[in-house]
């Protein structure tokens, strides 16, 4: 039990959002709490709770999700365990795709879809304000400024603190920009595969945006040779230096990994306090990039 304490998703530092809204750089991503292909509740409905509560008290205080999880499951889950919320806790949720059933993401990021998916965030996650609210997908039948402007509106209404933006390219932020204050993007992107984020990623920590990582967890069949050997000096799990390796690539670098499970949650944790020496760091970014 002693060990457990040490535990701690500050170990990997702190970050700003926004200029006003510091977390520590080691979130969890609550797509994976609902039920099979992302849809329904979950077939563990306490050990989902017990996950939530058991990621607050290893000090995350970020939490990603969003209303198509479930859909709406996931934020229903995020409310029924951790509210009245703990200080400090940042709750970022998403919207722009519709879900027509298990497995089937549809686009839908019009303005009137827009509003609805923010008043349904609020209603339940139980918030009269959702600190980070992220375009989830830009829609190819909506203008991409049409979705921007109205999660502008809703920012000057103050539904919303803080808007991000999710599988976008830069060309989409500086467009965003150019209508609204852009404090986030969530991409793919991890050690092993769809590194075309990589400019992003330095765009980011230049312009002072935070990078969501999703899906940063690499499969033990995808592990190259270099994170086999860097897993084994650190007595670690090659899940475990994917992390601390995005954690080392950027000081403004996110790492959101999702879990069922107290256990996994506890050895992505442990990851936040393993530091890379700069030529396992350079052998690492040097292994060869799935596509």
């Amino acid at each position: 039990m002693q060990e457990r304490t040490k535990l701690t998703a500050a170990a990997a530092g702190t970050v700003t959002i926004g200029g006003d809204l510091r977390v520590n750089r080691m979130g969890y991503g609550a797509m994976r709490i609902t039920g099979d292909g992302i849809w329904g509740p979950p077939s563990d409905h306490a050990g989902a709770i017990a996950v939530l509560r058991r990621a607050v008290e290893l000090d995350v205080n970020v939490i990603d999700t969003a209303d198509s999880y479930g859909p709406d499951v996931s934020e229903e889950l995020i409310a029924e365990a951790l509210h009245p919320y703990p200080k400090g806790l940042v709750i970022a949720t998403k919207g722009g795709w519709f879900r027509p059933g298990p497995g089937i993401w549809a686009h839908n990021a019009s303005p009137a879809h827009l509003r609805e998916a923010v008043d349904g965030s609020l209603k339940r996650l139980r918030l009269e304000r959702i600190d980070l609210y992220q375009l989830h997908a830009v829609d190819p039948a909506t203008a991409f400024e049409d979705s921007i402007e109205t999660l502008a509106a809703l920012r000057h209404e103050g539904k919303i603190r803080h808007i991000g933006l999710s599988n976008v390219t830069w060309e989409h932020v500086e467009r965003a920009r150019a209508i609204v204050p852009i404090v986030s993007v969530q991409n793919r992107y991890s050690i092993a595969d769809h590194r075309e984020s990589d400019r992003i990623v330095d765009n980011c920590e230049r312009d002072g945006l935070v990078f969501f990582p999703w899906n940063p967890i690499i499969r033990s069949s995808d592990a190259g040779d270099a994170i086999q050997s860097v897993a084994r000096a650190h007595g670690a799990t090659v899940h475990q230096i994917a992390l601390a390796w995005l954690l080392r690539r950027s000081r403004t670098m996110v790492p959101i990994p999702g879990t069922t499970s107290i256990p996994h949650l506890e050895q992505n944790i442990a990851a936040a306090a393993m530091k890379l020496t700069d030529d396992e760091y350079e052998a690492l970014t040097r292994q060869p990039v799935l596509h």
